[in-house]
């Protein structure tokens, strides 16, 4: 028997209070809707309904398989839903929002490729590298680049780890020496995220898995990594940056890593919106588009 079709049959006996009525309802006859729920009550070992020649109940123990019953329909009915709005061509406005330097540094494009694949859809797409509320600003869906925590109010897709590296310009390192240790950044300038939860304290793992907090001399603050990376680039102290925006400066050489044996501990690149945007097939589509997109990140070294 297929279980599903006989949950179906008794939850709208139920609905419909008998047989015949249920059979009218899916298209089946009475005989097929009645057998259907006989071989449930078999699988289960219980009577679900209690059989008059004139009406049809459920029992106790129907009542409360109906109850659950109903949210397992609801589940597969949404779900079935979900599959056939993918299949249908995405339409209205998508409101996005993701960090100022990782939009303008790789989602430039990968937005502008998904927006030629359905021309149909508007996209609104607010840079900021404040952390904002989506379902008070209105926002569908934002990109975010922090440690993966699980939050139960928000439906979370991961795109890519991201490594974090301390860097420095070559003349930076040949007017102050280069770091060899952790500890040796006592001795030096040091450029401060500004949001950095751990202050003024550096996390550094080294290759055995050991991590070690150091306290660290900062010159310069800034909420923004480009605004650093500039910093270090010309000379300033030595910056402590997530790799998707240093690639380039370290192939030409104008920064260099320091202590590449260590890294802070590393954050993510995901995707975060409410649970009540699930179901949407512009959420669905562009997740798995950039899913697919960063599937082999550009700023691995």
């Amino acid at each position: 028997m297929d279980k599903l079709e006989g949950i179906r049959a008794f939850a709208e006996v139920v609905n419909h209070g008998g047989f015949a009525a249920a059979g009218r309802h899916l298209g089946r006859s009475r005989s097929v809707i009645n057998k259907l729920v006989l071989q449930l009550e078999e699988e289960l070992g219980v009577p679900l309904l209690q059989r008059t020649t004139r009406r049809v109940s459920p029992t106790d123990a129907g009542r409360a398989y109906y109850e659950r019953c109903l949210n397992i329909l609801a589940e597969v009915d949404a779900a079935d839903q979900a599959v056939a709005q993918l299949q249908q061509e995405p339409k209205g406005t998508l409101r996005i929002n993701a960090p100022m330097s990782f939009g303008t540094m790789h989602l430039a494009e990968a937005i502008a490729t998904f927006m030629t694949q359905y021309p149909d859809l508007q996209v609104q797409m607010t840079l900021s590298d404040r952390f904002v509320d989506l379902i008070e600003e209105g926002f569908d869906i934002t990109l975010r680049i922090a440690a993966l925590n699980p939050d139960d109010n928000l439906i979370t897709h991961e795109l890519a780890p991201i490594k974090r590296v301390l860097c420095a310009a070559p003349s930076y390192l040949e007017q102050h020496g280069i770091p060899k240790e952790p500890t040796d950044l006592h001795q030096h300038t040091c450029l401060q995220y500004g949001y950095l939860a751990t202050g003024q304290h550096w996390r550094l793992t080294g290759l055995d898995g050991t991590t070690q907090s150091v306290l660290v001399r900062c010159r310069y603050y800034s909420n923004n990594g480009e605004m650093l990376r500039e910093a270090a680039i010309q000379g300033v102290g030595i910056a402590l940056l997530p790799v998707f925006m240093l690639q380039p400066a370290i192939r030409d050489g104008t920064l260099h890593v320091v202590m590449p044996d260590y890294c802070a501990p590393p954050i993510t690149a995901f995707l975060a919106y409410p649970p009540n945007r699930h179901l949407s097939t512009k959420i669905q589509l562009l997740t798995a588009f950039l899913q697919d997109w960063f599937k082999q990140p550009p700023w691995e070294m």
